[in-house]
């Protein structure tokens, strides 16, 4: 089509191209993320996930490409969470709570620059810290005899991330409660995709994460929250925003547009809200790092010390 055709106000002879959907919730962006990464060409089993709102995830190599979604809520882009904010300047994106002290060390996107809230990497970290350090319990609650931080607020208890004139930053109980929903159904998401492919973890050779948040990401803590499965670490990948490098590619290719289609036309679609092990796999993730701490063996270690 052409922008004159659809009423785009710009140079009617400019072309649009819309990137193949393969379903409702898994769109052209999860097409150009594959077209990205490459995997669709690759012998070594991947792992692909979008995270935002949706947790689009993608199983695949050259043989097979399935793909499905999970809602996560908007609460590792910044809604929904009493002091939360997306990924830009200004944002808390990284925790680290002294054992002993329970002193805090902040990492603030931007240079010199005082912190106006936390983000989704932020997040993580924090209750991954907070967990580790005995804050909350498994179950995200907080304890108010552990840390001087923890007071009571305008619903019930919270954590003081950061203070200073006229800012607290904070994390509420309800915002905890609403980042373990979020890693229960992304966690839950991977593992029953696999199970429905008749895979496991040990499987998988390469991770690739994508999304807003995703570079800032701290694997380690994302692991002990039980958000992503514990592997090696060099197993994961941090590929940007992939939805806009799939488009650059296709501007430029006319090979890659037909590529794109191709990738939309292998995969298939599972549907996980009519998926029998999905919800037992999500509230078993209601837990940190899982009810299933078996398959967290490096944060169990960690526990037990």
């Amino acid at each position: 089509a052409f922008a004159g055709e659809i009423g785009i106000k710009v140079n009617p002879n400019i072309p649009i191209y819309v990137f193949p959907c393969v379903a409702s919730y898994v769109g052209g962006d999860i097409t150009a993320g594959v077209l990205a990464t490459q995997l669709h060409k690759k012998e070594e089993l991947s792992l692909f996930i979008d995270i935002g709102t949706n947790g689009e995830i993608v199983i695949g190599n050259s043989e097979l490409l399935v793909a499905a979604a999970c809602s996560a809520g908007p609460c590792f882009e910044g809604s929904g969470i009493k002091c939360g904010m997306r990924a830009t300047e200004g944002a808390i994106e990284g925790v680290k709570i002294n054992r002993d002290s329970f002193d805090i060390e902040l990492k603030v996107i931007g240079e010199d620059i005082k912190p106006t809230g936390i983000c989704g990497s932020g997040m993580i970290d924090a209750i991954a810290e907070m967990f580790l350090t005995g804050i909350i319990d498994q179950k995200g609650k907080l304890q108010k005899d552990v840390s001087g931080r923890v007071r009571a607020g305008e619903n019930g208890l919270e954590f003081v991330v950061y203070s200073g004139p006229g800012t607290d930053i904070v994390l509420a109980e309800s915002d905890i409660e609403n980042i373990i929903r979020a890693k229960a159904a992304i966690y839950a998401g991977f593992s029953t995709l696999l199970m429905e492919v008749g895979f496991t973890f040990n499987d998988i050779q390469k991770v690739y994460i994508a999304g807003g948040f995703g570079k800032f990401l701290n694997i380690e803590k994302a692991i002990m929250l039980g958000m992503l499965p514990e592997l090696p670490k060099e197993k994961f990948e941090y590929m940007g925003n992939t939805s806009v490098t799939g488009a650059y590619l296709c501007m430029l290719s006319s090979k890659m547009r037909t590529e794109a289609e191709e990738i939309a036309k292998k995969m298939t679609y599972l549907e996980l809200s009519v998926s029998r092990s999905f919800m037992d796999e999500y509230i078993s993730g209601l837990f940190i790092p899982h009810t299933n701490i078996d398959a967290f063996p490096g944060v169990k270690k960690l526990m037990e010390r």
